[in-house]
């Protein structure tokens, strides 16, 4: 099902066979490398199966974005569910080849767009990686303001995280 349509993209609910195009993305360790790593081909397809879940259940997820001209999904942006601090968060992740396009920027946009459809923007966040320059200024970008650091347990370690709100 589309959601939204931009001047070069396409946003999209995810369904199973996108797996293959995700594997580009999520299975990647360098585009995943501030989101907890790259994931195997059975932990993405899992994932996979709980965003089409979401979707389903909450009318919320990471949609697939498609490139209009060539037809190719080449990135996902949407929402994950509440986290720990009840926010659902915007994400978005792209194949490298794509980086520096704009991309992020015009889906992030059309993704908010259908946050305010949805009565959630209230709720909109956004967790990024200390190191992660490039998605800041994608945030800043779209309205999202700096409201701290929080801290997670992760691999095996407390790591911090910026917290943005919309």
């Amino acid at each position: 099902m589309i959601i939204a349509s931009t001047q070069r993209l396409i946003l999209r609910t995810l369904d199973e066979s996108d797996l293959d195009d995700l594997m580009n993305i999520w299975g990647n360790p360098e585009v995943m490398r501030y989101s907890g790593g790259a994931g195997s081909r059975e932990q993405e397809k899992k994932a996979l199966t709980f965003y089409i879940r979401l979707q389903t259940e909450k009318g919320y997820s990471p949609f697939g974005v498609i490139d209009k001209e060539s037809k190719e999904l080449f990135g996902v942006c949407g929402f994950n569910p509440p986290s720990d601090l009840g926010a659902i968060e915007l994400m978005y992740h792209f194949a490298k080849e794509n980086w520096g396009k704009g991309y992020a920027t015009e889906a992030g946009k059309a993704c908010i767009d259908y946050a305010q459809q949805q009565g959630i923007t209230d709720k909109l966040a956004a967790f990024i990686d200390p190191a992660n320059h490039g998605s800041e200024k994608v945030l800043r970008k779209l309205g999202f303001q700096y409201e701290g650091t929080a801290f997670h347990q992760g691999s095996g370690q407390v790591e911090p995280y910026f917290v943005y709100h919309f």
